[in-house]
């Protein structure tokens, strides 16, 4: 099961109603935050959530509504005696952006590690799940950012027993380790089914539509993607900054095929983005208009 919070939900600058942009999920007793804009701490606390199991935290850019609200978080975690080691992942500068906030948070108890994405992708393995970062289109350099959990296939009993496979061993060899015993090597493939469906979510914002989202964004569980304008009348205006329209953002969706999708990173100006859903559900009707601790638990079929 992997625990989704859209933590803020807002762009350029926070709102009495609206947090800057933040993502957080959790999955087997590890959390990961996407972007970290101004008043994430506060969003994590009304959810009721805890700093403690952040061990990852990625940006998608360096500009200050994604991370403004980091070297608060450190102190933070740093008060709080944390002392496991913490990664950072982001575009090329992020250890030279990051040592430049900790001026105001220069001592912690804890390492901190930071990976650099390389090229247009790039995929780590984190935590018992799978993180790819994919290049987008914005004004400087940015990522949107996938998480699949894989689910391995079905414990096959007659398949055990007709290779002989001692009852003993069949719990680690579902859980999917290899053992050896009896002079041979067992494999989970040995008693194990076809892959089934794991979970997927993506997550992606500050960009033109293109083609990486579309890809790997494909068959998402879950499609959070930014929404910067709902009036079409600033179609224009999304063009030149380089944002999304509602309206794009649910093309986008419908090509990927996901199965829902959520809007998050709404322009100021953009008070009631409900007062646009109607029009960008003709497009896709799985379209969720994001909002500020909003939730979901995302399962395996």
């Amino acid at each position: 099961m992997l625990d989704v919070c859209l933590l803020g939900s807002g762009g350029m600058m926070p709102l009495p109603y609206r947090w800057l942009t933040a993502l957080m999920t959790r999955f087997n007793g590890s959390s990961l935050l996407i972007d970290c804009g101004e008043g994430t701490q506060i969003a994590i606390k009304e959810k009721g959530w805890s700093f403690k199991p952040i061990d990852v935290i990625c940006f998608t850019h360096y500009h200050g509504d994604h991370i403004s609200g980091l070297p608060g978080l450190l102190l933070t975690m740093g008060n709080a005696d944390r002392r496991e080691p913490l990664t950072l992942i982001g575009p090329k500068g992020l250890e030279r952006v990051v040592n430049s906030l900790r001026v105001i948070a220069p001592e912690l108890p804890f390492p901190i590690q930071c990976v650099e994405i390389e090229g247009a992708r790039q995929t780590f393995e984190l935590n018992g799940y799978r993180l790819k970062a994919f290049k987008v289109n914005h004004n400087v350099l940015c990522y949107g950012y996938t998480l699949e959990i894989d689910r391995a296939g079905k414990f096959d009993v007659e398949k055990a027993k007709e290779q002989g496979i001692p009852q003993q061993y069949w719990s680690r060899l579902q859980k999917g380790d290899s053992i050896e015993a009896e002079g041979k090597v067992l494999t989970p493939d040995m008693v194990l089914g076809p892959p089934r469906k794991g979970i997927k979510l993506t997550y992606t914002t500050d960009t033109r539509p293109v083609d990486s989202i579309r890809e790997n964004a494909e068959g998402s569980d879950l499609f959070i993607c930014e929404g910067m304008y709902g009036e079409k009348e600033k179609a224009a205006k999304a063009v030149e900054y380089k944002h999304m329209t509602f309206y794009e953002a649910a093309q986008l969706a419908k090509d990927a095929q996901v199965k829902e999708m959520w809007l998050t990173h709404y322009s100021p100006s953009l008070t009631r983005p409900e007062e646009y859903m109607e029009d960008v559900r003709k497009i896709f009707p799985a379209a969720k208009p994001g909002r500020d601790r909003m939730s979901v638990e995302l399962t395996f079929e």
